[in-house]
């Protein structure tokens, strides 16, 4: 699962290279439907693998040639921001079969889905670079107190070439045990 702007930004495949494998579905979270036609999770055959997340603010006439293209079309409630409410998308995959998304977006979905409390695992590439004030990974949660902070917990580091892979589950402070009822498709999430 990706954001919209990192379609418009980076126009990835979202598909199996460099091993064998079937490709996993491809989920864009746009709310006002800003894909190209054009774009690479939709062009050349790759429409009917991917799934749009859109709102009433998506014109019907784009979401018509998508859906004609062969991609899936989801028309989902707002959040208070005007944008895809990410539960309401993560309890539609649920109900389409899908049990687990790895999301592979920007620091505006990755961040979304952390205040919404939605990531249950974190995997982070850290490389033995250095940009100074660089590309934000996660934007501003709100976390003005260490007690706060999210926590990761059962971490594994594995090194991958000189990259270092850090592995763990989120662990959201002051919030109670998830229940069997919500933790089928509240925290089905991993953030890579």
């Amino acid at each position: 699962m990706v954001g919209v702007g990192t379609v418009c930004k980076d126009d990835p495949r979202l598909t199996v290279r460099l091993v064998a494998g079937q490709n996993p579905l491809r989920i864009v979270v746009d709310s006002t439907l800003r894909t190209p036609l054009t774009a690479a999770v939709l062009a050349e055959g790759a429409a009917p693998g991917t799934v749009l997340a859109v709102t009433d603010f998506a014109p019907a006439a784009k979401r018509g040639k998508v859906h004609a293209l062969g991609a899936t079309v989801l028309c989902l409630p707002t959040n208070a921001g005007g944008r895809v409410d990410l539960m309401a998308l993560l309890a539609a995959l649920h109900q389409r079969g899908v049990g687990s998304v790895l999301v592979e977006g920007g620091a505006q979905m990755i961040t979304a889905l952390l205040q919404a409390r939605l990531v249950d695992r974190l995997v982070i590439c850290v490389a033995p670079k250095i940009l100074g004030a660089g590309v934000e990974a996660v934007g501003d949660l709100g976390i003005r107190q260490l007690a706060r902070a999210l926590l990761m917990t059962d971490t594994s580091v594995t090194p991958y070439g000189v990259d270092l892979i850090l592995d763990g589950r989120i662990e959201y402070p002051g919030t109670p045990p998830m229940t069997v009822e919500n933790e089928v498709y509240a925290r089905c999430v991993t953030v890579q």
